[in-house]
């Protein structure tokens, strides 16, 4: 039952965080240098959040790695679509 749940927390943080960072790098990043390169900017974007939220899910009884990794990949595509979204 805790899986499935954990599998549900992990999945809407993934959507939420390619929702808003996507919205966020087609409106305020658009002129500047993060445009150039989509795919490198969306890779480290979604490194850095799944390395910030490491600790934080860490400590969380649900959640795992897991949704960590999940939440990095949302961000790290969300960039990458919103970059090239002109």
């Amino acid at each position: 039952m805790f899986e499935l749940i954990a599998l549900g927390i992990a999945g809407g943080s993934a959507v939420y965080g390619h929702l808003k960072s996507r919205d966020f790098s087609r409106q305020r990043l658009r002129y500047t240098r993060v445009a150039t390169s989509p795919g490198v900017s969306g890779i480290v974007a979604g490194v850095g959040v799944a390395l910030l939220a490491g600790p934080v899910v860490a400590l969380l009884p649900i959640v795992g790695a897991g949704t960590a990794v999940a939440l990095g990949a949302g961000v790290g595509t969300g960039v990458a679509l919103g970059v090239r979204e002109e």
